[in-house]
């Protein structure tokens, strides 16, 4: 779903929401990974929140705010070492907003979750269950 709020919000991108989003990926960027991970990554998730606001559609906007969450505990759990991996995500992700690309916003999201479900696995030492019913499978 996450995919989904990324096009619709490339589709409705206002020159305001990207303004926003700019200035929450700059903002993410400023803060050190060290010692305010936790901070750091707020910052990482409140971007997938502002994707649900550029929408204007009520569901969308509150799959964005569980999309963020979901992104925030990944985050946290994958650790400082996901810093640049992030940054790299949200750079791609402005540009393809930027270009009015839809689709290529959407993959970058998606590419961008299954990395960091894999480094947030990988940081509990690979063992979570990550099948049909689990809380990941059904974000």
């Amino acid at each position: 779903m996450l995919a989904v709020t990324a096009q619709a919000a490339c589709n409705r991108m206002t020159a305001y929401h990207l303004a926003a989003l700019t200035d929450g990926v700059a903002q993410a960027e400023s803060l050190p990974a060290k010692p305010y991970w936790d901070r750091k990554a707020v910052a990482h998730a409140a971007v997938i929140g502002m994707l649900g606001d550029a929408t204007g559609d009520p569901v969308l906007v509150w799959l964005a705010g569980l999309g963020a969450g979901w992104t925030y505990d990944l985050a946290v759990t994958a650790g400082p070492a996901a810093d640049g991996i992030i940054l790299g995500s949200r750079r791609r992700l402005l540009g393809h907003l930027r270009a009015g690309d839809a689709d290529a916003a959407a993959q970058e999201i998606e590419k961008h979750l299954r990395v960091l479900s894999m480094m947030e696995r990988l940081a509990r030492g690979g063992t979570e269950n990550t099948g049909p019913g689990s809380r990941r499978s059904a974000a």
